[in-house]
């Protein structure tokens, strides 16, 4: 088994990835491996459960806040959000009457994704020049209400990080403290996850960490964006950093039913159809801050993966909790064709790891 890891592993970096590292938790104990360099200057190693940003895999965990308030009738799916945000969603064609909590996790909403307006030129003088301005929740949103949405709530589904600004807020609205205050009360405490954190605006990961890069032209260099963007890279659809070990902790806490009582589980996995063209395997849908992705060999995985300049994030687990695994690629290129090589190396590796019994 763990040569197979550290095969599908040395694929992901010769489809041209810098540094990769997986950590795969079975019944019968932890497979990890690592390929690549740590950094293209000293090339040291890329090292042994390091910090990662988790992206948007920071959905899962306010996904479950929001669930665990559900289980205490603190709020319901069905409500809107303008009964719970009143007069925040509004404008444009947007209104906040149609659209559901339920709407917001599994992204049925129709909301415009505020990313497009804070990061227009997706070039790397922007990133350099952009990097440390923050925005708060409510100007995110205020930038998404700018468009009119993609669709009428609940009639299709399309991916937008407004989604869980919005969701965030809900939280601080209905507790009366902030959504991070919530993860770490909530979740990160009672597992002891204590090498996860919600950092904020923060830039800096602790060590020791992978350095990232983002390739921002065909052909252009490799730029060293472990800095992240601020812009997008601060709030509740994608701040929290943490490690392999303990988002696979997490995962599996989350499938076994720590984290949430079975009606509240329940109601997270019903899903909705991904569209093939959205860049998810085929056949992929999506729940309440979960995604389901068959496996070759039968069945399927839960879970969400992230990205920002210079990283991509994959965290899965089996749907019985006994099998989970994190792999972080910490590179991305601006070829079409050398990106689509490396997201089905990392498909490959996540099927094949998920899939075996041993």
């Amino acid at each position: 088994m763990r040569s197979s890891v550290q095969r599908d592993a040395d694929a992901l970096r010769d489809a041209g990835v810098t540094g990769v590292a997986v950590r795969l938790e079975t019944p019968r104990g932890t497979v990890t491996a690592r390929s690549g360099v740590g950094d293209l200057v000293a090339r040291r190693p890329v090292p042994r459960d390091g910090y990662l940003r988790l992206g948007s895999t920071t959905k899962t965990f306010v996904a479950t806040v929001v669930l665990q308030l559900v289980g205490e009738k603190r709020i319901s799916l069905d409500q809107t959000v303008e009964e719970l945000l009143p007069g925040v969603v509004s404008g444009a064609g947007n209104d906040g009457r149609t659209i559901t909590v339920r709407d917001l996790l599994r992204h049925t909403s129709g909301l415009a994704d505020y990313i497009y307006d804070v990061f227009p030129d997706p070039s790397a003088r922007t990133y350099f020049a952009q990097r440390w301005r923050a925005y708060r929740p409510e100007e995110l949103v205020g930038l998404a209400m700018r468009h009119a949405p993609a669709f009428p709530a609940g009639t299709r589904w399309a991916y937008s990080n407004t989604n869980y600004v919005l969701a965030g807020m809900i939280i601080e609205k209905v507790t009366g403290r902030t959504w991070e205050q919530q993860v770490h009360h909530r979740i990160l405490r009672p597992l002891g996850l204590a090498d996860t954190d919600t950092p904020g605006t923060w830039p800096l990961l602790p060590h020791p960490h992978t350095a990232d890069y983002q390739q921002f032209t065909v052909d252009g260099p490799m730029v060293d964006t472990t800095i992240p963007y601020r812009p997008f890279d601060s709030g509740a659809d994608g701040s929290m950093t943490g490690t392999a070990r303990d988002l696979n902790r997490f995962l599996t806490a989350l499938a076994d039913g720590r984290l949430l009582k079975p009606a509240e589980l329940a109601a997270m996995r019903p899903t909705v159809p991904v569209p093939q063209d959205s860049g998810h395997p085929e056949g992929t849908r999506d729940g309440l801050g979960l995604f389901f992705t068959p496996l070759s060999c039968g069945g399927g995985y839960l879970g969400h993966g992230g990205s920002g300049f210079g990283y991509v994030i994959r965290a899965a687990t089996t749907t019985d909790g006994r099998r989970a695994i994190t792999v972080s690629a910490h590179s991305r290129s601006a070829d079409p064709q050398t990106t689509a090589r490396q997201e089905d190396a990392l498909r490959d590796l996540v099927d094949h790891a998920l899939c075996r019994t041993a």
